[in-house]
């Protein structure tokens, strides 16, 4: 069934009509919810009284007084904050879940049991048709069942760590929260493949997503060379352990990246920076010649590049298609033209955030307004759900809901 829009929600959007409650916070769920609402589902963020920590985790702060990171990944959504420890806090997420097609959280594994709202025994004979989205480290069970997972952590365990970086730096952390990002890709397929069997069977069901099972799927294609090899990946740096020239090279004025994967690009390569006789060295004449001489090759690269300037470089290599592009910082990667061209960053009112990755051409995505402040919709939220102002201010009274952040 289909419903009707509320709040900002995208009437045309791919998942105009989807009501979305968002009981997550920090990064994984909140960037999967926000996917939704881009795409025109209401969804509606209910935050712990203490508010989601990322409303604290600056500079830099927005004109509301909220951090960048918390406008990075909850625009468009419909908030409020309730205290779901308190039994009236409870029944009225209850009354919110009627109306809705899909929960998302990601508290501990065993929080929303305690609290009288696990799925199988609670949420699902009362809602058999909720799409039920559990974010978590580790899954609620087995040796690391039940533990808090955090990004950076899951990176070490689960080998990122171990080929990311160079003998200098020794292992190193990715530079984004990839984990967390793939997790959010993870918990929004599984919706939308569970939305999609709904159809037929008119049944919702319950979509985990893990940091772990996440972080252990990253490994491609190093856990596919160690377990045909034998041999554990190491650390490489910028370059791929099956192909090369794949690296990162300094030219005259900056850096660039050199993505060559066969042996015609790397002819045309050879040819355009003067060292064409490099194409018909035997060490070098096949993938695996390259890569089994891959110092001598890097530093005829090296040499050749010395004297090129980076723009001229990318912009000619690329036209006769060979894969190069500059290193570029973020603000650099911004004032590409083709960012712009893309829609690589987005603005309302005073709000500015991160395009949407997915273009779909009859019924587009689009953001749907700026992040809510903290409790901004209570009343709204509450009143479409036919509760009357005098209830909603005896939950206020209570401690229940709450309007204004934390001091």
């Amino acid at each position: 069934m289909e419903r009707p829009t509320h709040g900002g929600a995208h009437a045309s959007g791919a998942l105009a009509g989807l009501r979305v409650i968002d009981l997550s916070r920090v990064l994984a769920g909140p960037l999967c919810t926000q996917m939704l609402s881009d795409h025109g589902a209401d969804v509606v963020k209910i935050e712990p009284p203490t508010g989601d920590e990322t409303r604290g985790l600056g500079p830099p702060f927005d004109r509301h007084g909220d951090a960048a990171y918390f406008t990075a990944v909850n625009r468009g959504k419909r908030g409020m904050a309730m205290n779901l420890a308190d039994p009236a806090g409870r029944e009225t997420l209850l009354r919110l879940v009627e109306e809705a097609d899909v929960l998302v959280e990601n508290f501990v594994p065993g929080t929303m049991a305690r609290w009288g709202l696990d799925y199988e025994t609670c949420l699902r004979p009362r809602f058999p048709r909720l799409v039920y989205c559990t974010v978590t480290g580790f899954g609620a069970d087995g040796p690391l069942g039940g533990l808090p997972g955090y990004d950076a952590v899951l990176q070490a365990m689960c080998g990122l760590m171990s080929v990311n970086g160079d003998a200098a730096c020794g292992p190193t952390r990715v530079g984004i929260p990839i984990v967390d990002h793939l997790t959010a890709y993870v918990a929004l397929s599984g919706i939308v493949m569970a939305l999609h069997e709904r159809h037929r069977s008119g049944l919702g069901q319950r979509v985990e997503a893990t940091l772990f099972d996440t972080a252990m799927s990253l490994l491609v294609p190093h856990a596919a060379n160690w377990m045909y090899s034998g041999t554990a990946p190491g650390l490489l740096g910028s370059a791929h352990p099956n192909i090369a020239p794949y690296d990162r090279f300094a030219c005259a004025d900056g850096l660039v990246f050199l993505g060559i994967l066969n042996d015609r690009q790397f002819a045309k390569f050879c040819q355009f920076v003067g060292i064409a006789p490099l194409a018909d060295d035997p060490r070098f004449a096949t993938n695996a010649d390259r890569l089994a001489h891959r110092a001598a090759l890097r530093s005829a690269i090296e040499a050749a590049l010395a004297g090129w300037h980076r723009e001229a470089l990318c912009a000619q290599l690329m036209r006769i298609g060979v894969p190069i592009g500059p290193v570029n910082t973020v603000p650099e990667a911004f004032a590409q033209p083709h960012a712009a061209h893309r829609g690589a960053c987005v603005e309302i009112g005073g709000y500015r955030g991160v395009g949407l990755p997915v273009v779909l051409s009859r019924t587009p995505g689009a953001p749907q307004g700026e992040p809510p402040r903290f409790g901004e919709h209570a009343s709204q939220i509450l009143g479409e759900a036919g509760m009357a102002e005098p209830h909603i201010r005896q939950l206020v009274e209570r401690g229940v809901l709450h309007q204004r952040p934390p001091p």
